[in-house]
């Protein structure tokens, strides 16, 4: 068994970049809910505390029982966790008057391993409303800042059964320069781990365990020539070859071109692949449908319809494989419950009983960045591994109001502009996703001495992490430019071109 770290989340919008923090030192971690500390075991090497929306004065605090973790594990308390420890102990904590939101620099008060290589007036990043008064004599301040005297500390040797460090600062995120460099040192120097969770561990084990799980049965896969099928696809393969039967589905809302080129980058991987043309079948089901839920969920059941027939024609399979990753897998263990539905998802839902399939779901302990890097080791092709993120409805719903053929047509010529221009001047893999929106408005325009009533597009970009929230990108003025030109030159129904400058939140990253 690999050595773990649990992180208990207490609803931080930052939780994840903990875990992601943890997994670049190859130590795996797993997020729990607050409430639901699983088994401390002997492979689980340390607990971190998350930071939270709550204040620890209020009533409906999240509570969890410090004591009885760090009695048998070491603990390492950011933000909320901090002020949490503190007042759990016998400190004082209280509303600031002087909010700390952004960044600092901490000023380092003594020497402890886990500054090591650290200088004092690093960057950190603060978000915090509440501030730590004063600590018990249980602990020791480590560092502060110009507007806080208590910035980190830890507990005095011989207080606890472990270490306990806590920081009022986020180490998790960017913009805290040395913060990698701090968890790594509380991890690998004082909770003594070994760093040994590897892509090539990573691959290894899990075909082993494919192997042993699957036996010789066969197994059904949708592919949507994404990068979490492709590469749950490759594994597979490496596990038990020709037991794997792929279904790729032509919905006739894919990017132009793609249903052909995802094929052949599918031969180069020695899959065994079945396209189905399906367009005919979904553009008619579409028809009048304007209503962004009503055209998901048309595409999510003429795609069940489409996929079980074909899957029958498999004969015998016992597994649905599926490329679920980490974060849809947190999501679904909600600190707080179900979240509000922003929009419904397409995927295969309702298919394992349809098919009376068990699942399989090689990728779900992988964030998105590291499937990337498991479909880079085991040969999947870069056009694939390094593909922006694209909405299980595609096109569906970037074609803003009811679906014609002529419309996804119109899309698909800009999009296929705008994208191969993005990947021409060396813009496409500094971008997280792009893609472009067919509006369903027309605006009035002049071509040559004629007016024009035709209609716009617009393009989008945008840097994540994974999706939860997103920045817009500045991509330079002469590009877009460029790329609307050659837009309204070469696309006949277009006569105007926007872009996007919203970020996630308020907005979402689809327009529907």
């Amino acid at each position: 068994m690999h050595e773990k770290i649990i992180i208990l989340d207490f609803g931080s919008q930052y939780t994840q970049l903990i875990a992601r923090r943890v997994r670049e030192l190859n130590i795996y971690c797993e997020i729990v809910p607050y409430n639901k500390i699983p088994e401390l075991t002997d492979n689980i090497k340390a607990v971190i505390l998350s930071g939270s929306p709550f204040s620890v004065l209020q009533k409906e605090a999240l509570q969890v029982d410090v004591q009885k973790i760090v009695d048998k594990k070491p603990v390492l308390a950011v933000c909320y966790g901090a002020q949490y420890v503190a007042q759990n102990f016998g400190g004082k904590v209280a509303k600031s008057d002087k909010r700390e939101y952004g960044r600092a620099n901490i000023n380092i008060l003594k020497e402890d391993p886990f500054f090591e290589d650290i200088k004092t007036g690093s960057q950190v990043w603060m978000s915090h409303a509440d501030t730590i008064m004063e600590l018990s004599n249980k602990f020791e301040i480590l560092a502060n800042t110009e507007a806080i005297d208590v910035a980190a500390y830890k507990a005095k040797e011989g207080a606890f059964n472990n270490a306990l460090y806590a920081l009022q600062f986020h180490p998790e995120v960017t913009h805290s320069t040395d913060g990698l460099k701090m968890v790594g040192n509380f991890l690998l120097n004082i909770c003594n781990c070994k760093g040994d969770w590897t892509p090539e561990s990573f691959i290894e084990e899990t075909v082993e365990k494919l192997q042993t799980q699957l036996g010789d049965e066969k197994v059904i896969l949708g592919l949507s020539g994404g990068v979490d099928s492709s590469v749950a696809a490759a594994l597979l393969h490496k596990a038990i070859g020709k037991n794997l039967f792929c279904i790729f589905v032509d919905n006739g809302l894919l990017r132009k071109n793609e249903f052909e080129e995802v094929l052949e980058d599918y031969k180069g991987l020695g899959l065994n692949v079945k396209g189905v043309d399906a367009k005919d079948l979904f553009l008619d089901a579409l028809k009048g449908e304007a209503d962004p839920e009503g055209k998901r969920k048309i595409i999510g059941k003429v795609f069940i319809d489409v996929f079980v027939a074909e899957a029958e024609k498999v004969g015998g399979a016992k597994w649905l494989a599926q490329g679920t990753i980490y974060p849809d897998v947190i999501e679904s263990v909600s600190v707080h419950g179900p979240s509000v539905t922003i929009k419904s998802h397409h995927n295969v839902g309702g298919l394992p009983a349809k098919l009376g399939l068990k699942i399989v779901e090689p990728l779900r302990s992988l964030f998105k960045d590291e499937v990337r890097i498991i479909g880079a080791k085991i040969g999947v092709p870069k056009d694939i591994v390094n593909r922006h993120p694209f909405p299980g409805p595609g096109l569906g719903i970037r074609v803003m109001g009811d679906i014609t053929p002529e419309k996804v047509r119109i899309l698909q010529e800009a999009d296929y502009i705008y994208i191969s221009n993005l990947k021409k001047h060396n813009l496409y893999d500094q971008i997280w996703q792009a893609g472009t929106i067919l509006l369903n408005q027309s605006s009035v325009g002049v071509m040559g001495d004629e007016r024009t009533y035709e209609k716009v597009v617009a393009l989008r970009a945008v840097h994540s992490k994974d999706g939860m929230t997103a920045d817009w990108v500045h991509i330079p003025y002469d590009f877009l430019a460029k790329v609307s030109n050659e837009i309204i030159n070469n696309v006949k129904g277009i006569n105007r071109v926007v872009y996007d400058i919203s970020s996630k939140p308020p907005a979402t990253i689809e327009w529907e």
